[in-house]
């Protein structure tokens, strides 16, 4: 079951039609007695920022549609985690489809990193639409191709890219100040906060960004660039 602070509807059919169809105009797609089985059916959710959503081992019953937010998916550890990916407005859970397909547990956590509002489907509604509904299951299947690609890219980091490669990468698709701390930068690359300690201080010594509490002010785009191994 969801986590604290996660609050539903207190009943079906409470369906605000242009919010959630607007977020998913394939939904406008649906047959029309499928459309009106979606607005019977799903329930409104709304969870504050660090709500768990769902959690390693749980059962998995409901397919969540966000209309607003960004919820975060990682696999936790004893002392690490391993982001997977994140998902917003208009996307889904690869691990949620997965798990309702298998009728399988939750292998990872899912955090609202940003106040999340959407729309849970039970999982015979979910089973039904993607059974008699073409529309919605391309979207599936588009989603998963997207999750896929994503995930292997991932893998491949991990395995065969220099830690200090890919922290440089990951500063450069930020903005020159970036409002964050080594640990959360160390869950976000799978490695233990230490680490990612030392070879920001390496940076700093190299003139390529500047530390303070809470924050990292990129210095050096270009001299990060060829860090990452990157063109300039």
């Amino acid at each position: 079951m969801p986590g604290k602070g996660v609050r539903w509807t207190s009943d079906p059919g409470t369906v605000d039609e242009h919010e959630l169809f607007h977020a998913y105009p394939m939904l406008h797609r649906l047959p029309r007695t499928l459309r009106e089985l979606l607005v019977v059916n799903a329930r409104r959710i709304t969870a504050p920022q660090g709500a768990v959503l769902f959690d390693v081992d749980q059962p998995c019953h409901l397919f969540v549609l966000l209309t607003d937010g960004v919820l975060r998916v990682f696999r936790p550890g004893e002392d690490r985690e391993i982001f997977l990916y994140t998902v917003e407005r208009g996307q889904s859970c690869i691990l949620t489809v997965s798990c309702l397909l298998g009728q399988a547990r939750y292998p990872a956590r899912g955090v609202v990193e940003e106040d999340v509002v959407g729309y849970a489907l039970p999982r015979a509604l979910f089973l039904e639409l993607l059974d008699r509904s073409s529309d919605f299951r391309q979207f599936i299947f588009e989603l998963f191709g997207d999750r896929l690609t994503g995930l292997m890219a991932l893998i491949e980091e991990v395995a065969f890219r220099h830690l200090d490669e890919r922290l440089a990468a990951h500063l450069l698709e930020r903005p020159d100040v970036v409002e964050i701390t080594h640990q959360r930068l160390a869950a976000e690359l799978g490695t233990a906060r230490e680490v990612v300690s030392r070879i920001l201080k390496q940076f700093e010594r190299e003139a390529l960004v500047r530390l303070e509490r809470g924050a990292i002010h990129i210095v050096d785009r270009p001299g990060l660039a060829r860090r990452a191994g990157l063109r300039a």
